[in-house]
């Protein structure tokens, strides 16, 4: 399985794309989240995805840097369809707090033919908290992550893989975390740079507390990403830095666009 990091930052960021990323493996292509406006298309496309390479999405809340790439996605697919230029169908997932929204967005936004495809080649599916479905040859199993702010869900397979959403993981989602083999976390900013962006105030973790939990729950790779980026150019290296103060397993920091093999 391939994890092609879309995007790697966090919704304020304008040097890089919101985080979102496709799970590749023989049983197709997953897109989770969408970011915040048609730079989807663009990422896509430099990653070396056709939209018609996309029939799973997953969305997992509903903050405009996660969701509005959805309307773009739906919009092109759908005159894709319109011109039999797309096989297949596309299915779209969320919970109950983003599905509506999406609904919406169609409604307003797209001409009638293309919102035509919605329900007949576009599936917008509802899924639950601790549900399995089987998704490119893999089991998912979803989880609301108990955010304090906005409904949110992350996802896991097995302990292989978990990706814990964009804010911090809680307790009652640590059982998804521990022993995993792989983990996408999100981490703001340097804990040595929390006064400059206050990560705290907006629900999120600073690298040092990303680490300690990977640490302290025995994570073997960790990803991390949702970041600012008022230094791109040296954020690998002052990230992992910081990082391996406090994780001695394998810590990433990717780059929009970057590609990681997850075993």
């Amino acid at each position: 399985m391939n994890l092609t990091m879309l995007g790697t930052g966090n919704a304020l960021v304008t040097e890089c794309y919101n985080t979102c990323f496709v799970l590749t493996s023989e049983g197709g292509n997953l897109l989770v989240d969408t970011g915040g406006g048609s730079t989807i298309l663009h990422q896509l496309k430099h990653s070396g995805f056709a939209l018609q390479d996309i029939h799973e999405v997953f969305i997992t809340h509903s903050h405009i840097d996660h969701i509005l790439g959805a309307i773009w996605l739906i919009r092109i697919s759908a005159q894709l369809m319109h011109r039999n230029n797309f096989d297949g169908d596309i299915n779209i997932y969320s919970h109950d707090g983003v599905i509506p929204l999406i609904e919406d967005l169609v409604k307003k936004f797209l001409l009638p033919y293309q919102a035509a495809y919605v329900g007949e080649r576009i599936h917008i599916i509802t899924i639950h908290d601790g549900e399995s479905r089987k998704l490119i040859g893999q089991e998912f199993t979803f989880f609301d992550i108990h955010s304090e702010r906005t409904k949110q869900y992350g996802f896991t397979l097995g302990q292989r893989l978990t990706f814990c959403g964009d804010e911090p993981c809680t307790p009652q989602c640590e059982h998804y975390v521990q022993g995993r083999d792989w983990v996408i976390h999100e981490a703001f900013c340097l804990y040595s740079e929390a006064e400059i962006f206050r990560p705290y105030e907006k629900h999120h973790s600073t690298v040092k507390d990303t680490c300690e939990l990977a640490h302290r729950l025995g994570v073997k790779n960790l990803i991390i990403c949702h970041t600012e980026d008022s230094d791109l150019p040296r954020r690998k290296e002052r990230y992992t830095q910081e990082g391996r103060q406090y994780f001695s397993g394998n810590i990433y920091v990717p780059d929009d666009l970057e590609i990681l093999t997850l075993l």
